[in-house]
């Protein structure tokens, strides 16, 4: 799996339990589509898993600079931008 998708995938094992159904759909997709990259996957997304991403990525992305995990910051970053 692409890098970029791997921290996706990863940030939303931690939605699975409490956060409705969108990401566990999202969840899904990344783990049985085969994504060349972050844009193929982005454009796979519905309105309601966009949104969904929009809301939780900033916060995502600011823990990570927290932590001064400047990879994980870059890599959610790219998804992040491609939804804007």
């Amino acid at each position: 799996m692409e890098q970029t998708l791997a921290y996706l995938r990863e940030v939303l094992s931690n939605y699975l339990d409490h956060h409705g159904d969108t990401p566990k759909r999202i969840y899904k997709k990344l783990i049985s589509k085969p994504y060349r990259g972050e844009g193929e996957f982005v454009r796979d997304l519905t309105q309601e898993e966009s949104a969904f991403l929009d809301r939780i990525l900033p916060h995502e992305i600011r823990y990570a600079m927290d932590e001064r995990d400047y990879e994980r910051v870059y890599q959610l970053n790219e998804v992040y931008e491609l939804l804007i």
